[in-house]
């Protein structure tokens, strides 16, 4: 009977990933296929057979090739951010917990914005973005790092977040400060960033790497993670590392949330909405949990960029404004299905 059901289990599993997968590629060809010159199908077809043979290049395969690179670049963001969402909503066992609760995203944004106020080459902007945010991640396990060894006690997520709130205010101060001293040239670029855009993001195998790092290793302790979110009193006398669980889902989560935000700014809502759709949807089992957030986070970033570059095409809107205006009422909507339920 247990084989039987376990078996169920799987193969629905298996079912809802195998959707997830094809909803993704639906989104990426819509991607590809939309846009200030659009694109018909055969017209992707030859285009895409041009990129894969390495022959002369055609307008059509020049602009499908601009448009993967960023529809790949927003995909792996959304998976990261969502990814990271699932994992701080784990450590906090809290449903609001997002991946910029604790402060990552702030450091981030301190780096990237110092960068664009003192330098100018994007290189060197994405690694001052990515060094700021695993600053504050170490600053922050300093704090905590008694705590993280401990239980799941509601005292030591609070102080977890606490300190997460007070740094991120501190690097919110440093924000400020910088865009009141910016000069109107590297103004606008400095609030694209901060309200999130893949638009001038390229396409690098890091993120991906440290995705797919990631997915694995949460994946390898989906049933610990399990224990420790439902029954946190009682996963340590079950055999559960919690210590290790806790410091490996803080690392996770930091490190995700600086690959993200480095890639393409702070777009809000992604890492949030999305764990909990999936989380209503499917359950709260993260051996399904997990990868389903990572493709349902990277299908939405993935079609509200491509809303953002055609929605007043040919100018282009920020990807965080989109995700905004999505994530308010979705979010809403959730809470009210919610309070349905528990009434």
């Amino acid at each position: 009977m247990g084989t039987s059901a376990g078996l169920s289990a799987r193969k629905r599993s298996l079912v809802v990933v195998g959707l997830l997968v094809i909803a993704a590629l639906v989104a990426l060809l819509v991607a590809g296929m939309t846009g200030s010159v659009s694109l018909s199908l055969p017209e992707i077809q030859t285009a895409a057979s041009t990129l894969l043979a390495g022959g002369d290049a055609s307008l059509a395969s020049t602009v499908l090739g601009l448009r993967l690179a960023r529809a790949a670049s927003a995909f792996v963001t959304g998976a990261m951010l969502a990814l990271a969402g699932v994992m701080m909503q784990a450590l906090l066992r809290n449903p609001l917990a997002d991946p910029y609760v604790l402060g990552v995203s702030g450091g981030a944004a301190v780096g990237a914005l110092a960068a664009m106020l003192f330098f100018s080459a994007a290189w060197m902007i994405d690694a001052a973005a990515f060094a700021g945010a695993l600053m504050v991640a170490l600053l922050l396990f300093v704090l905590v790092h008694r705590d993280l060894r401990g239980g799941s006690g509601r005292g030591d997520r609070s102080l977890l977040l606490l300190s997460g709130v007070v740094v991120a205010s501190g690097c919110g101060a440093l924000v400020t400060l910088m865009l009141s001293i910016a000069p109107d040239s590297r103004l606008r670029g400095m609030v694209f960033w901060l309200i999130g855009d893949v638009s001038g993001s390229t396409l690098r195998g890091l993120p991906w790497l440290i995705l797919a790092g990631a997915l694995l290793l949460s994946l390898r302790f989906a049933r610990a993670i399990n224990i420790m979110a439902l029954h946190a009193d009682a996963a340590l006398t079950l055999g559960v590392p919690v210590a290790r669980l806790r410091r490996g889902l803080f690392f996770c989560a930091a490190l995700l949330t600086a690959a993200a935000v480095s890639n393409a700014g702070s777009i809000g809502f992604v890492g949030l909405i999305v764990p909990h759709a999936c989380r209503f949807a499917l359950g709260p089992d993260h051996r399904l949990l997990l990868p389903a957030s990572v493709l349902v986070g990277g299908t939405f970033l993935l079609l509200a960029d491509t809303l953002a570059r055609t929605v007043v095409a040919p100018q282009q809107l920020p990807v965080g404004v989109i995700t905004a205006l999505i994530g308010v009422p979705l979010f809403l909507l959730q809470l009210h299905h919610l309070r349905r339920s528990t009434g």
